[in-house]
């Protein structure tokens, strides 16, 4: 049985970064564009002040997965720099 994800615009370009491949430099270096960064600021608002739909608070708990993941990348992708 497959079922079908729809991947939410606000970590799809992390996903895309690290799928294309990365070097520990560049790792490091990622930042959600603008329209991403808009989007992940709006859906923090609103959560704040309680007006998230439910699939809204899934975007959001899954972009702070992801986003908690890619700080420990991140810290890791130091000691790379480190060894080179």
């Amino acid at each position: 049985m497959t079922v079908a994800i729809a991947i939410p615009k606000v970590y799809d370009e992390m996903i895309e970064f690290i799928a294309a491949g990365t070097t520990s430099q560049s790792l490091i270096n990622f930042q959600l564009s603008d329209s991403a960064q808009e989007r992940l600021e709006d859906l923090v608002y609103r959560h704040k002040t309680g007006e998230l739909t439910p699939e809204e608070k899934k975007e959001l708990d899954y972009f702070l997965i992801l986003e908690h993941i890619m700080t420990l990348i991140k810290a890791r992708a130091y000691k790379y720099i480190k060894s080179e």
